[in-house]
């Protein structure tokens, strides 16, 4: 039987499509949907990494980093000795949440998200337990008293202008940006901008986008699904290398780069102050554009934020922001500080629509009330002692790794020892053998836009873990090393 239902699973997959995006996506993509749809039934076993990446015509890698992520996530599992299997329980879209009991469980009609892994180490997770709910009600009540008739009309596509003007003072204090309330635009969210600039870009002619290797996927695939074709350029200990970023785009025409400037995603490193007057001193040569993806800069714990590149330059630079990392992605707000000759081009509202304008005047309160700078200094307070308590952990447990990344944000990368005395010889081995102990990791390889073909580094987010289990989290993930 479970030959059987190997070969079930490896029919089912020889198909990954042509969908734009990197073929790790892809692959998780074409499983979790196999899954869900109950074409890979429990229990079903999968082909093993080598022979389903033979059949495929991918690399070995991209099948263990798959596999990997999807054991971390619940929709398979893999045991010594029995390979890899669909859960026994449901997975995406069709399985129970962790301990669903008929009061919580779902209509047979809607789905459930997967479960997450108890130790979740896993970056770009907000502190999903501390979300500010209380404080948004009440901003939200008094907005909703105070609101005129005219307030509650439709809002224009940049946004209400009580909302552009309360976030263009918070971003003048807490970021120095420079710039005209008429500058920001309200989004819902960093996606959502970066598609509504991207669309501009291939409007004005761009064919191609600059971008940090690696980096956040996500962003890289807005892009090319807007019809610009991601460039990679390798960043060191001092941010993006500006020297191959200006051979880069003189070798494909790109005029435009994505930068995490502050604290670079994954690295954790800062862009060097010359690279910062560099990259600006390229745009202009160019007559080029830098969009600042400004994802958890309010979060540096050894000194102060340093300002955003948008001051250096305020029409060459456009800034993104949101509140997906500070509060959560679920409130759907996020605002964007455009160059003036660009905010005709992506003042409107993309497909799915501006955010509500009930939500942009809560937010409107939250900011000017003082909300979301408590909110703000509590989670900074919280985020320091993780990342503190995550370097402790780490060099009483992994004395021979090396946590690499500014103390800032809310990820850290973690370089294993090379020798021969490890358990796990490469970062996808280990992804699995953590998922197995209900530890959550990812392979730096998940960012890169040309994966590595061996890995011996992970990235750790500590977003959304109780603070209390971090050091077992990190025990067991040593367990594996």
């Amino acid at each position: 039987m479970a030959s059987d239902q190997t070969n079930l699973a490896w029919e089912t997959l020889l198909d990954l499509g042509s969908a734009p995006g990197p073929r790790v996506a892809r692959l998780e993509r074409a499983l979790r949907d196999a899954v869900g749809s109950g074409r890979l039934p429990a229990g079903a076993a999968l082909p093993a990494s080598r022979r389903l990446a033979e059949s495929l015509g991918i690399s070995r890698w991209v099948v263990t980093e798959a596999y990997g992520q999807l054991v971390a996530e619940g929709v398979l599992e893999a045991r010594v000795g029995a390979g890899t299997r669909v859960a026994a329980g449901p997975g995406p879209g069709a399985g129970p949440a962790r301990d669903p009991t008929p009061a919580t469980a779902a209509p047979p009609h809607l789905p459930l998200l997967p479960p997450r892994p108890v130790f979740d180490l896993r970056p770009g997770i907000a502190d999903l337990r501390h979300v500010p709910r209380d404080a948004w009600l009440r901003a939200a009540r008094e907005a909703l008293t105070t609101a005129s008739s005219t307030d509650l009309s439709a809002a224009p596509g940049p946004g209400h202008p009580a909302a552009r003007t309360a976030v263009a003072a918070h971003l003048r204090r807490a970021r120095m940006v420079e710039a005209p309330d008429t500058a920001v635009v309200v989004t819902r969210g960093a996606t959502d901008a970066m598609a509504r600039v991207a669309a501009a870009l291939r409007a004005a002619g761009h064919t191609h986008l600059l971008v940090e290797d690696p980096s956040w996927p996500v962003l890289r695939d807005v892009a090319r699904q807007a019809g610009l074709e991601p460039v990679p350029v390798p960043v060191d200990a001092r941010g993006i290398d500006v020297d191959r970023l200006a051979e880069a785009g003189a070798r494909t025409g790109a005029r435009a780069v994505l930068l995490t400037p502050a604290h670079q995603f994954p690295t954790g490193v800062a862009l060097a102050g010359e690279r910062r007057e560099a990259v600006l001193a390229w745009a202009r040569a160019v007559d080029g554009l830098v969009i600042e993806d400004d994802y958890d800069a309010e979060f540096r714990y050894d000194r102060r934020p340093v300002a955003a590149l948008q001051r250096l330059d305020p029409e060459r630079v456009v800034l993104l922001g949101s509140v997906s990392k500070t509060m959560s992605p679920a409130f759907g707000i996020g605002w964007m500080v455009v160059p003036t000759g660009w905010r005709a081009a992506v003042g409107e509202a993309g497909p799915g629509g501006a955010p509500s304008v009930v939500d942009q005047l809560t937010f409107t309160r939250f900011l000017t009330d003082g909300g979301y700078d408590r909110h703000l200094r509590a989670a900074r307070t919280r985020f320091r002692r993780r990342h503190d308590a995550l370097a402790s952990a780490v060099g009483h447990r992994m004395p021979g790794a090396r946590l690499h990344g500014m103390a800032a944000g809310l990820h850290a990368v973690l370089e294993l020892p090379d020798d021969g005395d490890v358990r796990a010889s490469d970062a996808a081995e280990l992804v699995r053998a953590a998922a197995a102990r209900d530890v959550g990791v990812v392979d730096l390889r998940r960012y890169q836009a040309r994966p590595a073909a061996r890995s011996r580094t992970l990235v750790l987010g500590y977003g959304n873990l109780v603070d209390a289990r971090l050091e077992e989290a990190v025990a067991r993930l040593a367990a594996c090393v």
